[in-house]
């Protein structure tokens, strides 16, 4: 997906629909994750719609349930929920920072070819 190391590095236009796309990718990452939460607060909790988004929503990001939890099932799914939030974050991070770090490290690269190009 990225220019290889000895191709030059992508123009301005193009770097920018990377983030683009990237950026896109992330935003449909939280979506779908949010989803996954607020059907199992939802379902599994009966917690209303608005209180499973909450709940959903502070966990992925790191703040932790609102909601008092009632049912086995509830505490497993909030158990379970909580640790793939803790690794989605890291994931979806990943996926929105990958396009500028992989840019900062091509240019690194190619200004260090370029000096030692010019060592005799």
């Amino acid at each position: 997906m990225f220019e290889h190391y000895r191709e030059p590095l992508l123009s301005m236009e193009a770097f920018v629909a990377r983030l683009a796309l990237h950026g896109l990718i992330f935003v449909g990452m939280v979506v779908g994750a949010l989803g996954i939460g607020l059907l199992g607060y939802h379902g599994l909790e009966g917690l209303s719609w608005v209180d499973a988004l909450v709940n959903a929503s502070m966990l992925l990001g790191g703040m932790g349930p609102v909601n008092e939890l009632h049912t086995a099932a509830g505490k497993v799914f909030a158990s379970g929920y909580a640790l793939f939030s803790g690794l989605f974050f890291v994931v979806a991070m990943g996926v929105l920072l990958a396009p500028m770090a992989h840019r900062l490290l091509h240019r690194f690269h190619l200004q260090h070819d370029s000096e030692d190009a010019d060592q005799p």
